[in-house]
């Protein structure tokens, strides 16, 4: 219990506040790309039947260094989401997840995107914000 004690020792003012702004900033930045990506996709992203080209009629090298940085950025997504998924740790977990998954190009991803899109509070809470910004309802199989 002395851990404890010196822990409870070492907070200070300034170490909240830090905690705080840290918080209010990943927050922030979380919800407004989970925000942006989930109104910009097309209303029929989730559908079986929907096929994507990145960067159609770009030199490959630019194609494939452009798809290399785009699952990067997904699995850091994923890593952050995982982390915003834990208990006590606020933020948007399942969304942050989902849009690392639709960031990445790896098999098997649609089934995963679909069961995670699927659950009733993700897709009305997505639905929502689509609806807010004029954009049509998910069309899902």
């Amino acid at each position: 219990m002395e851990w404890i004690s010196s822990i409870w020792a070492s907070v200070t003012l300034g170490k909240v506040l830090l905690g705080i702004g840290t918080f209010l900033i990943s927050f922030t930045i979380s919800a407004l790309a989970v925000g942006i990506v989930m109104v910009k996709i097309p209303a029929g992203y989730f559908s079986s039947h929907y096929t994507q080209d990145f960067m159609p009629g770009k030199p490959w090298l630019v194609r494939w260094s452009a798809v290399i940085l785009k699952n990067l950025l997904g699995i850091f997504l994923i890593l952050l989401g995982i982390v915003l998924s834990l208990p006590g740790v606020p933020g948007q977990g399942v969304l942050t997840i989902l849009l690392g998954l639709i960031m990445m190009d790896i098999p098997g991803k649609r089934p995963l995107e679909a069961r995670i899109i699927k659950r009733p509070s993700v897709l009305s809470a997505v639905n929502g914000l689509r609806a807010r910004y004029g954009k049509p309802p998910l069309d899902l199989d």
